[in-house]
């Protein structure tokens, strides 16, 4: 990250809501569940299916867990309700896996099962280190329980590739999405090299495909896409073994080109009042886009 960046990200902090607000609307579907319900009735009509995120994390109390758990089965009630091209996607700390395993195990066991009532699907996202082994561990004892969970794997951390062959060992078929990964980890955890990161995502994706599981391929990177499309030919695996994912609000084009090449494009729709600490981080991320944020706070 050059000296700009550092310096646009460092100013983030200083930027009124309300500014942050107007330019991070793109990427997050609103504060209410109407709101999100009514952004994946216009993706639907797109073309795309979406997942579903309440937006939160790292709870103190188990009682901040229950509005959570609630608020996730009614999403997926509206979304049989509504008859919507849509899934759910839930971080563990928010519902208590820093606090108590067995605790956020049930209330995680609780969403599948809704989920599986409804013919639906729950993904357990992937949050920073110190609790990975924990998440995999949640995925797999419900993996033992229900077909309709899956995980996330993040390229950048160096234990990926370990953790999807033990996975893989232990269940006939999961459910994995790949993405970079966004946390700020050591380097002794994570590669920091993107040429590497690559390098992994890509054969993580082709790890898991050879060996006839069910991907994710959640990037915005073109040149990571084009592997992907190259994989499927070598393989001539059919296009539905796979799907991709992107963000909201996230290179709408690129999203309608692979939707042209037949294959499924899911996207993330964020929601909730927790909106702030969702986008500066999303922020911090992608320097280009806090540079726009800036400029309108110093009036340029």
């Amino acid at each position: 990250m050059n000296i700009l960046n550092k310096l646009i990200v460092w100013t983030i902090p200083l930027v009124p809501k309300t500014i942050v607000h107007k330019v991070a609307s793109r990427y997050i579907a609103g504060e209410t569940l109407d709101d999100a319900i009514q952004v994946i009735k216009s993706l639907n009509a797109e073309g795309c299916c979406a997942t579903m995120d309440v937006l939160g994390e790292f709870i103190k109390r188990k009682e901040e867990a229950e509005p959570a758990v609630e608020e996730y089965l009614r999403a997926l009630d509206r979304i049989e309700q509504e008859k919507l091209d849509a899934n759910i996607s839930v971080k563990l700390t928010m519902l208590g896996l820093k606090l108590d395993f067995d605790f956020c195990l049930e209330n995680v066991r609780n969403m599948v099962q809704r989920a599986k009532n409804l013919n639906n699907f729950v993904r357990i996202d992937m949050e920073d280190s110190p609790v990975t082994t924990d998440t995999l561990k949640t995925f797999s004892t419900l993996r033992k329980e229900f077909d309709n969970v899956g995980f996330v794997i993040q390229a950048y951390m160096r234990r990926s590739l370990t953790d999807i062959q033990l996975e893989m060992k232990k269940h006939k078929h999961i459910n994995v999405r790949v993405c970079k990964g966004i946390y700020i980890e050591p380097r002794e955890v994570a590669y920091k090299d993107m040429a590497i990161i690559n390098s992994n995502y890509n054969l993580l994706v082709a790890e898991l495909l050879k060996n006839g599981h069910y991907v994710g391929v959640a990037t915005h990177d073109e040149k990571l896409v084009w592997a992907t499309f190259k994989l499927i030919h070598d393989l001539k695996l059919p296009k539905d073994k796979l799907e991709f994912q992107m963000l909201l609000g996230v290179d709408e084009q690129l999203r309608r080109i692979i939707i042209k090449e037949g294959y499924k494009v899911r996207v993330y729709v964020p929601y909730g009042r927790q909106w702030y600490a969702y986008s500066t981080r999303r922020l911090k991320e992608n320097p280009q886009i806090a540079q726009h944020v800036i400029k309108r706070f110093l009036g340029f």
